[in-house]
């Protein structure tokens, strides 16, 4: 008896007693009935203790409101919240909320399954999210972390993450969206620090069409200081990693498959990207640094390994095939590039070059092992120390597509613009 009494103080004290689970008493499990009313009933009487535990079963809700101050926990795999043409719910201008194994899902509208709004402290864990045709989870203007969660059969993204700061996003596993992976972005260009890492990506189509705005992994977009890193991202429409107009963020560790146009890309407005360690295997191009008209430049390339890039992309026909290619302010070292059925490294398109270093990277079987713009109106690079193999030219000079110095350490002399080593 006294054994007895002791397990069940503990599980008092664990919230796990009685109580708690007495609050969820009206709820019916796998009922095809709204239980919006007595969801919300549930969290109400819950939030004097500071927790909740849902029983397993299926329960059809929309419109909840979470309050502040508390952690709501389901059956793993068993409790699921079932939208009804409206968003299951919301988390809005809050604090100090845990989510944890709970599964989201069904008919939202034009909406997310889950909303955070406002919101600061919120903790959202091992919930599974599927079969929405909008997006499965929108945070804005908030502070969260979204970790081992389950993402699957979306219309349009996962995460679609606005005007944030310091999200952390961790250990997902996404699948199967419309549009895009992991949305990190801002109406305005400034800090957001997110931390998007070790997540699993794949089967990301371009529902939508466009030309890069939607089929990619992760797209982060006016937002700087994010960190994308060590996640595993395949069979993206577009790219797996992109990068819009960013300011110093880190793109590293990533391995990157099967990506339909650019596997990894920052363009437009960047500024400060470092692109260091990953791996593409399988693009139409792999990775690119762009856009010196648009404001893109600083930019250091190292340590990645990029090889099987196709012939043609199937999304994008404009896309040529290429290994890595920058333009402004750019340091490509130590990478290694391998069966490119074009340039493998290039560096400049006409009069779009400036200050490029393209030094100690090794290039194997590619058709032009480095090219680099000679064009009128282009600025340096310096080219130095590399290994290469190619089938055609090793090392030339480029006006637009076409090659007007096949052997540019011959006759560097010509192209002032041009240090060959």
């Amino acid at each position: 008896m006294n054994n007895r009494r002791q397990v069940l103080a503990g599980l008092v004290g664990l919230g796990l007693a009685g109580p708690a689970l007495a609050q969820t008493d009206s709820l019916v499990a796998d009922s095809e009935a709204d239980q919006s009313s007595a969801f919300q009933a549930a969290l109400h009487a819950a939030s004097g203790t500071g927790y909740l535990r849902l029983p397993a079963g299926r329960f059809r809700v929309s419109g909840i409101q979470f309050p502040r101050n508390l952690v709501v926990e389901g059956v793993p795999g068993a409790t699921w919240l079932v939208g009804m043409g409206a968003p299951v719910g919301a988390i809005s201008g809050q604090a100090s909320v845990v989510l944890r194994d709970i599964g989201f899902a069904g008919d939202s509208g034009a909406d997310a399954l889950l909303r955070l709004q406002s919101s600061q402290g919120v903790v959202i864990e091992r919930c599974l999210f599927r079969d929405s045709p909008d997006t499965a989870l929108n945070i804005y203007e908030s502070d969260a972390v979204v970790r081992d969660c389950d993402f699957a059969s979306h219309g349009d993204a996962a995460i679609h993450a606005v005007d944030n700061l310091g999200l952390l996003l961790s250990g997902n596993r996404i699948t199967r969206c419309g549009n895009a992976g992991i949305r990190v972005w801002r109406s305005e260009a400034g800090p957001d620090g997110s931390i998007v890492v070790n997540n699993r990506i794949s089967n990301i189509d371009w529902r939508d069409g466009g030309n890069g705005q939607n089929g990619n992994g992760i797209n982060v977009y006016l937002a700087d200081q994010v960190i994308v890193a060590d996640n595993h991202i395949a069979d993206c429409a577009f790219t797996a990693v992109r990068l819009n107009t960013t300011r110093n963020t880190q793109v590293s560790g990533n391995q990157c498959l099967n990506s339909g146009e650019v596997a990894i890309f920052s363009e437009f407005g960047f500024s400060g990207s470092v692109i260091a360690n990953n791996i593409v295997d399988g693009a139409a191009g792999g990775i690119s640094i762009t856009n010196m008209d648009s404001g893109g430049e600083v930019a250091v390339c190292n340590g990645n390994i990029v090889r099987n890039i196709a012939v043609r992309s199937e999304v994008n026909p404009d896309t040529t095939p290429f290994g890595i290619f920058a333009e402004a302010d750019a340091a490509i070292t130590g990478n290694m590039v391998e069966n490119v059925p074009g340039i493998a490294i290039g560096a400049g398109w006409g009069p779009y070059l400036r200050n490029v270093v393209i030094a100690n990277n090794v290039v194997t079987a590619s058709r032009i092992g480095i090219g680099v713009s000679v064009a009128e109106g282009a600025g340096n690079v310096s080219i130095s120390g590399n290994r290469v193999d190619a089938s055609e030219h090793a090392i030339a000079g480029m006006a637009w597509s076409d090659v007007v110095a096949p052997d540019l350490l011959a006759s560097a002399a010509d192209y002032p613009n041009v240090s060959v080593r």
